[in-house]
């Protein structure tokens, strides 16, 4: 399709959809947004508005069946992404999906090997993104052994950086039926993590809950499934420990960052303010690593994704494998909590 136009359909136009996808989608050339279908038929035609999408459906399957659409974007929870995904596939419409990949690994497998007998077909999920500018940097200083060997990961997170809401709502993201095995933001930072130091082997996990029962939109009282706070101590394969902590009661902690400790030398990344520092053997002190800023990539997903179905790149950023991985670990991570076991992250 190097020529000819691209034309999508979306199903699900939520935040993320509305803020980066139907626009970065609309800015690359020859891509045509011919059709969308939401939760209702009002908020579709509200969106197709917003945007000059073509037309709207109420009901999602109009849209990846369209004779008229090469390629699907996803922006649903995660609970359709594994059921469009393979309709989409089998209509041979390429794939935007959004993340967290699936509800567990069984679903995120069953896209991947869909995805796999169709390699024509281009399937694409949305990256992590918190770590995009600063992901090439860190590849290379680990490629070039800054740390030298990798002897242990300290990785912590906050979410809010509030305190907890008791009377709060229950939260799409808190309903294990809408979010599967999906922990706050654990999957999107062992995303990043793949990037630099490839997957862990074993992982042993701890959770709390803050707030075990929350109404949800009509007002019944609703079990909470989902932990608000995650402990996990894991193995790397190549042989480094990680601590990894992910938390929405941590209030007034640290701002969100990660330790590489190394035989030779350490890093530290600031997440929120994208800075990368390090020291070697022999100094007294960090110091800021300058990134260039033809290395700090940035947010590319729907540019990737045009170029790969035009065939002038392969997707990397990020494929099915990678999100089978992070899946795979998410799976872990629940069996291990519920179990008080350690368990192994299976592979590819």
């Amino acid at each position: 399709m190097t020529d000819r136009p691209i034309r999508v359909g979306f199903v699900g136009a939520g935040k993320n959809t509305k803020l980066h996808h139907i626009p970065k989608l609309k800015a690359q050339p020859g891509v045509e947004l011919v059709s969308v279908a939401n939760r209702s038929k009002e908020s579709g035609e509200r969106v197709a508005g917003e945007f000059g999408i073509g037309r709207v459906e109420g009901d999602w399957r109009k849209v990846v069946e369209g004779k008229d659409i090469d390629a699907v974007c996803i922006g649903t929870w995660p609970y359709m992404h594994r059921e469009i995904t393979l309709a989409a596939l089998e209509q041979g419409k390429h794939v935007l999906c959004e993340a967290r990949m699936a509800m567990n690994a069984a679903e995120g497998r069953q896209m991947l090997e869909a995805s796999r007998r169709a390699p024509h077909l281009i399937t694409q999920l949305v990256p992590s993104p918190p770590t995009l500018e600063v992901d090439s940097t860190l590849q290379s200083l680990l490629g070039e052994g800054y740390v030298g060997e990798v002897l242990a990961v300290e990785l912590q997170t906050t979410q809010g950086g509030r305190f907890v809401e008791r009377e709060e709502p229950l939260h799409w993201r808190q309903d294990v039926s809408l979010s599967g095995n999906n922990v706050l933001n654990m999957g999107i930072w062992y995303e990043a993590m793949l990037r630099w130091l490839g997957p862990l082997q074993r992982v042993t996990a701890m959770t709390k809950i803050a707030v075990p029962r929350r109404r949800d939109g009509g007002g019944a009282m609703r079990e909470v499934k989902v932990p608000d706070h995650i402990d996990i101590l894991g193995t790397l394969r190549g042989g480094g420990v990680a601590h990894l902590r992910f938390s929405a009661v941590t209030a007034l902690a640290p701002q969100s960052e990660v330790w590489i400790f190394g035989s030779e030398g350490t890093l530290r990344l600031e997440a929120d303010a994208k800075r990368v520092s390090g020291g070697r053997r022999g100094d007294k002190e960090l110091k800021e690593i300058p990134i260039p800023k033809e290395k700090r990539i940035g947010w590319r997903v729907e540019e990737e994704f045009v170029n790969a179905i035009r065939g002038r790149e392969k997707i990397s950023r990020t494929n099915f494998e990678d999100g089978v991985r992070y899946m795979e670990f998410t799976d872990a991570v629940a069996k291990s909590a519920a179990s008080g076991q350690p368990v192994d992250v299976a592979d590819l």
